[in-house]
């Protein structure tokens, strides 16, 4: 049994805003990864573990790879392109709908030294018709030489178990990494984290950009078995805070209950979730900030 199994690294890049977060999700079954229409929603790798029979499958969800405006933006690009050597199989993500960009070509030029096989995945195919999807898949043909092309829809799980079969055939024959019923290797702390930016970015929409952190500050068990969380929003400027407060304070309660209850789903216990405001100006471009809010440069 144990030379049989199989298990591996699998990086997922693409472009902002493709649906490498929903993949991990539809795959993993819960939410790990958090999801937004907003671009550039992932900072870190988050690995997202499948455990089968006879397979563990380890995808690392990478923030996507655009034109940095910001160290905040550098970090991220070097952790996506840092992990294209690291692992055993890559899966380029793009999105139907945009079809083929500069940010495409600028990916496909950073693959052609990579030696690990590249898989070109086509997502959100429910969105276009399939004359469009036939054109695409030429266009790409043309582009790069893809060890397979697979379309799919995340959201709604199209092809999607065809897309595990063809991962698990081109997998090493290797050890169980992680205990099978782990999902991640991020602690509990920092999904949390994540959860209460995700209904940032939901609720305020466009009127706050990317300029959020968010730091869990308290963690403490109550004697009645509640939780009790403490963390900080973190923005750039004064008008972001009164934005994230609103009016009599409403936004910000309704973003704690949103969070809350992603995070009662996730620990399986009652929570009480205090949220404050805070204002760090420029934070995304100055180092001690970025370390402080998790998104080590050292490492890469």
């Amino acid at each position: 049994m144990e030379n049989s199994f199989k298990s591996g690294f699998i990086t997922i890049i693409g472009r902002p805003n493709v649906g490498k977060s929903t993949f991990i999700n539809r795959v993993i079954g819960q939410k790990i990864a958090i999801m937004s229409d907003k671009a550039q929603t992932t900072r870190n790798t988050i690995q997202g573990v499948l455990t089968e029979e006879d397979a563990q499958l380890i995808f690392i969800d990478t923030p996507g790879i655009h034109k940095p405006k910001h160290r905040l933006g550098d970090f991220m690009v070097k952790v996506a392109e840092n992990t294209l050597n690291e692992v055993d199989i890559i899966m380029f993500m793009i999105n139907a709908e945009e079809g083929f960009g500069r940010g495409d070509q600028y990916i496909i030029d950073r693959l052609k030294d990579i030696k690990n096989p590249v898989f070109l995945i086509i997502n959100k195919i429910d969105q276009i018709h399939p004359d469009k999807l036939i054109e695409l898949i030429n266009q790409y043909k043309d582009k790069y030489l893809f060890e397979e092309i697979v379309p799919i829809s995340a959201l709604e799980g199209n092809n999607v178990t065809h897309l595990l079969e063809v991962l698990k055939n081109h997998l090493p024959h290797g050890p169980q990494y992680y205990p099978e019923d782990q999902v991640t290797d991020h602690p509990e702390r920092f999904i949390m984290s994540e959860l209460i930016r995700e209904k940032v970015l939901e609720l305020t929409r466009e009127e706050i950009p990317h300029s959020v952190a968010v730091v869990i500050e308290h963690i403490e068990k109550k004697k009645n078995e509640k939780v009790l969380i403490q963390a900080s929003i973190v923005v750039e400027r004064k008008s972001q805070k009164g934005i994230i407060i609103g009016k009599q304070g409403l936004m910000l309660k309704q973003i704690g209950t949103k969070a809350r209850a992603d995070m009662e789903a996730l620990l399986g216990t009652k929570i009480f979730l205090e949220l404050w405001v805070k204002v760090q100006k420029d934070w995304r471009n100055r180092s001690q900030h970025l370390q402080a809010y998790g998104f080590s440069e050292d490492e890469y």
